[in-house]
């Protein structure tokens, strides 16, 4: 069992920057590969960033490629989403997930409760 913890929402202005966190417990973090996920109201939960066991690959939805970055830190079991440039369209809730596979669809097995970021226009 992986147990998920974000942090790091809140409200801020279009242009703005904020930085999710992701606190894992339970099993070996440095086995899963992790990846964000949000999901805004009345729509389906997209895929946004992942990050492989060792960090060596990263992957990105086209929205926003160039505007966010995913890192990890296995000593800490945290894995980050910083972001940048934030758009109203990126308003949503925020979840955090892991998995033994590295993939950008939504099978992750451990999924976090999920942070709110708004985005004020």
């Amino acid at each position: 069992q992986v147990h998920l913890v974000e942090s790091g929402g809140g409200l801020v202005q279009a242009g703005g920057s904020l930085r999710l966190s992701c606190a894992a417990s339970g099993r070996a973090f440095g086995n899963y590969a992790m990846a964000w996920f949000r999901q805004a109201p009345g729509k389906e939960r997209e895929f946004v960033a992942a990050i492989s066991r060792s960090s060596t690959s990263t992957y990105f939805a086209d929205s926003v490629k160039g505007r966010f970055t995913i890192s990890r830190d296995n000593a800490k079991n945290t894995v980050y989403l910083q972001m940048n440039n934030l758009k109203p369209e990126d308003t949503a809730l925020y979840y955090c997930a892991a998995d033994l596979r590295f993939t950008n669809t939504p099978a992750y097995n451990y999924w976090g409760q999920g942070t709110h970021v708004t985005v004020s226009s």
